[in-house]
């Protein structure tokens, strides 16, 4: 759904006040969830609601505005930490885009989602390979280490966030920190495969709409 009525260059009191109800939005997801009204976020952004229903006719187009701008910033830090020198790249990435996600923690259940909405999946992707070939090239990483892998990593820090934030809200730092420590080289192969791109899609995918009717369990 898209995140405006129309296409049409914004003026900037009108870019402001979107500004306001995204900012607004997104904290009050973190402390109330998804399950947060649009009057509420209206009442922090500080704008009436006829101004945000110019903007996001419905609450999920509010949420599917915030979660692209989410996406588009995680791209973002992607493609910069390309810069890093001698393949630090990678953990930069890893470092950014967990931080970014503990504070945008009240859209965390819709990100990654594989689908229409996520156009920067793909993109975050070609990028995360490209770090972690240049991590490996520098011999930052374990020859083994998967894209994959990388995946898992960031689900778990998700996970560490979301049950931490109302005690440890900075856990998954030094949960971050272990499994750095865990990439580096080392002369043992691991001993489990790894997930294939298919089933990581399709747990993605499980994991936000649900499971699909008649997978076993």
């Amino acid at each position: 759904m898209p995140a405006t009525t129309d296409d049409r260059p914004l003026r900037r009191d009108a870019r402001q006040n979107r500004q306001r109800v995204l900012d607004a939005a997104a904290a009050v997801f973190a402390e109330r969830g998804l399950e947060a009204g649009v009057e509420e976020i209206a009442r922090v952004a500080g704008v009436g609601m006829g101004t945000l229903y110019r903007r996001f006719p419905t609450k999920d187009a509010l949420v599917c505005a915030l979660v692209h701008d989410v996406m588009t910033t995680i791209s973002r830090l992607a493609r910069e930490s390309t810069d890093c020198p001698d393949g630090t790249g990678l953990e930069n990435f890893l470092e950014a885009a967990s931080a970014y996600q503990a504070a945008h923690i009240g859209v965390l259940p819709r990100l990654w989602k594989v689908g229409s909405e996520h156009h920067s999946v793909d993109e975050i992707r070609r990028l995360v390979d490209a770090l972690l070939a240049d991590a490996k090239e520098n011999g930052r990483v374990r020859a083994d280490l998967t894209s994959t892998d990388l995946t898992i990593i960031m689900w778990s820090i998700r996970g560490v966030i979301e049950t931490t934030r109302g005690i440890a809200p900075g856990a998954w730092r030094r949960h971050l920190d272990i499994l750095i420590a865990g990439l580096r080289p080392a002369p043992e192969p691991l001993i489990h495969q790894p997930l294939s791109q298919h089933e990581v899609d399709k747990v993605t995918a499980e994991a936000v709409n649900g499971p699909a009717a008649g997978s076993a369990h």
